[in-house]
């Protein structure tokens, strides 16, 4: 087994697509990155991934409590010029649906970003895609950030499975003071670490 790449809603692409077509419309402010300005040839939306947001002040417990209580709160895509990544693109799901759309279908482009980030999400799925192949278990990867401890991580979390299987974390760059980002940590055990705010470094699960 492996991962079972996400598909995103339809409104969340084509808000993506229609920023990246027309990026002085109201729906794709701000402006495109200084890396985007810079390409010359089309750019295109990849590697799409729910954003989930964890407040820990929000979601009392231990960690698989408050993975459960993590809110999806938009979709992330890689932007791609050719096979670079160059920015990400980030939507916004809105809460309420306006008709004839289900829930969670409503989008709204929300902003382009460059930075450090792009760039360790791809390399986070290459490394999740390397820790997964074989195993017998199937994950859905996602993003997972967590503001109070200022880090992002790609989760994993394990859809089919025969017997109980921890969620895993990789923490992208930059990474909090005392993990070890691009390992992948078991989800609970990087969570207590960041509850007791110390300076402890998780091993990897490999």
């Amino acid at each position: 087994m492996s991962l079972q790449l996400p598909q995103p809603p339809a409104a969340a692409l084509r808000a993506v697509l229609d920023a990246l077509g027309d990026p002085d419309a109201p729906g794709a402010l701000p402006v495109r990155s200084s890396a985007m300005r810079r390409c010359i040839g089309p750019l295109t939306p990849a590697h799409p991934l729910p954003v989930h947001l964890l407040d820990p002040a929000l979601s009392p417990g231990d960690g698989a409590a408050q993975l459960a209580c993590a809110r999806r709160t938009g979709w992330r895509f890689l932007v791609k010029d050719g096979e670079e990544v160059v920015a990400a693109a980030d939507t916004l799901e809105l809460d309420s649906e306006p008709a004839g759309l289900a829930p969670g279908e409503a989008h709204v482009f929300s902003h382009f970003a460059e930075g450090p980030y792009p760039a360790a999400t791809l390399r986070a799925l290459q490394q999740a895609r390397l820790h997964t192949a074989g195993t017998p278990t199937t994950y859905l990867p996602r993003l997972l950030t967590v503001p109070a401890h200022y880090m992002t991580a790609l989760w994993l979390h394990p859809v089919l499975t025969a017997a109980p299987t921890p969620d895993l974390l990789i923490p992208l760059v930059p990474a909090p003071l005392g993990v070890t980002p691009h390992i992948p940590h078991h989800a609970e055990e990087l969570l207590a670490l960041l509850a007791l705010t110390s300076g402890a470094l998780l091993t990897s699960t490999a």
